[in-house]
């Protein structure tokens, strides 16, 4: 009886499913080999197509090989100029990456004070992913959150004022205090929701960006919004995440799938909990673009979300791009955050994106340090205001307890006189007062 052979060498692992090694991997499993690794930010949209030995309805499998960041850079240099961005650009993208990291220090700080409650999970180290895309946006294009959220809704436009008010629990947030921390929604900018639970927004998105193509296609309206889903590297091995690819392939949806890779998944490592740590493949195995890009880096981000929303507007289907990134504080403020290595840490603050912006601006004489100083003082006081703004704001009132619980509220939330039960001084005897 032949036996198999387990290799318990987790660093190098090398597999291969065919006598001519055409689908063959080779893996190394140390952080370093794809995190910041010269690779990121290359195979990205020239599609490769082959013929797949099960010849269904389509015999084209998708691959990636092509480096569009290194593509444009020598189309600036042909045409006199090496810069990715004008300085109108640059200082939009600074600006935008400097509210989300002001932002984020301020709610530690409220949140120690005991301003904000519940589970609070901030975005510090990944905001290159969040401008990167998001800033390439429409009004009326749609952005699906996870619980990591708050960064995301800034920059779709959502003021710091509302933001920080529903973090607040009050009645001007913008849910109106009942979202908090994990569900930033505004109708008004179309960001559609943080979600808390592991891969709950994919399939929103999903239905997101079908509604868009419906309208195109059945509806005949003139309509080219796209839907982008961020997700972080732990919902990559959740059902949903492939259900959802599957579907947005089948059905050429536009949509981006962006994973917000930062390594760890609350304290498990993202090398220990899947076993093909490189992310972008599974794009291709359902039929659209994988693409992998250093998420440290706002301007590679952006060339990359360029051609994924582009392919999405003209109708081309949906682009699986993995960020790899870093948050540099714990999973929640709530995380003491001993799982990770200092020395890991550390090596990820010396990428800081903010730092690296600031550094690539200057060098170029876009704009000059007195010019991004202004910039952050005015996002400083912006902040600040948002938090006076939040702090003097009226809680919600009793009569919103049930609102937005459900559809029909009748029979249980509205009693026969027309008015909420909860108003009523005894629907609340002998609980915690609300």
């Amino acid at each position: 009886m032949a036996t198999a052979k387990i290799i318990h060498n987790p660093l190098l692992i090398s597999s291969s499913r065919s006598a001519d090694k055409s689908d063959s991997c080779v893996k190394n499993l140390s952080p370093s080999s794809i995190f910041g690794s010269p690779s990121l930010g290359k195979k990205l949209f020239c599609v490769k197509k082959s013929v797949s030995p099960i010849s269904r309805r389509c015999a084209n499998v998708v691959a990636v090989s092509s480096d569009v960041v290194k593509e444009k850079k020598l189309k600036a240099s042909s045409s006199g100029s090496n810069l990715l961005i004008t300085k109108e650009e640059g200082l939009e993208l600074y600006e935008d990456m400097y509210l989300g990291r002001a932002f984020e220090d301020m709610c530690a700080q409220m949140y120690y004070r005991g301003k904000m409650f519940g589970f609070v999970h901030l975005y510090n180290g990944q905001e290159a992913v969040s401008t990167g895309f998001i800033k390439l946006l429409k009004k009326e294009d749609c952005v699906v959150s996870t619980y990591r959220d708050h960064v995301h809704a800034l920059s779709k436009g959502v003021s710091a004022r509302e933001v920080m008010s529903e973090l607040f629990g009050k009645a001007t947030g913008c849910c109106r205090g009942q979202g908090g921390s994990m569900h930033m929604f505004s109708k008004e900018h179309n960001v559609l929701g943080g979600f808390a639970f592991i891969g709950e927004g994919i399939p929103v998105a999903t239905g997101a960006a079908f509604t868009s193509k419906y309208k195109r296609e059945a509806l005949k309206e003139d309509c080219d919004e796209v839907t982008l889903a961020f997700f972080g590297d732990g919902t990559c091995n959740n059902g949903q995440f492939f259900e959802c690819l599957n579907m947005a392939a089948l059905w050429k949806l536009p949509i981006v799938f962006v994973v917000e890779n930062n390594l760890w998944a609350i304290g498990m490592s993202h090398l220990r909990a899947t076993s093909d740590p490189q992310i972008w493949k599974k794009g291709p195995a359902f039929g659209m673009p994988g693409v992998h890009v250093d998420g440290m880096d706002v301007l590679k981000v952006r060339e990359v979300a360029k051609e994924a929303i582009g392919r999405a507007r003209r109708g081309e289907g949906p682009t699986l791009v993995e960020c790899e990134t870093y948050r540099f504080r714990g999973h929640s403020l709530a995380d003491p955050d001993e799982l990770r290595d200092p020395a890991e840490k550390a090596h990820y603050a010396m990428r800081d994106p903010i730092t690296a912006l600031k550094k690539y601006i200057i060098e170029n004489k876009l704009a000059s340090e007195a010019d991004l100083k202004a910039i952050e003082k005015k996002i400083d006081e912006v902040v600040d205001e948002a938090v006076e703004f939040a702090d003097k704001s009226p809680v919600p009132p009793r009569s919103q307890l049930l609102e937005n619980v459900f559809a029909d509220p009748r029979g249980f939330g509205i009693g026969p006189d027309g008015k909420y039960r909860c108003e009523d001084p005894k629907f609340t005897e002998g609980t915690a007062q609300v």
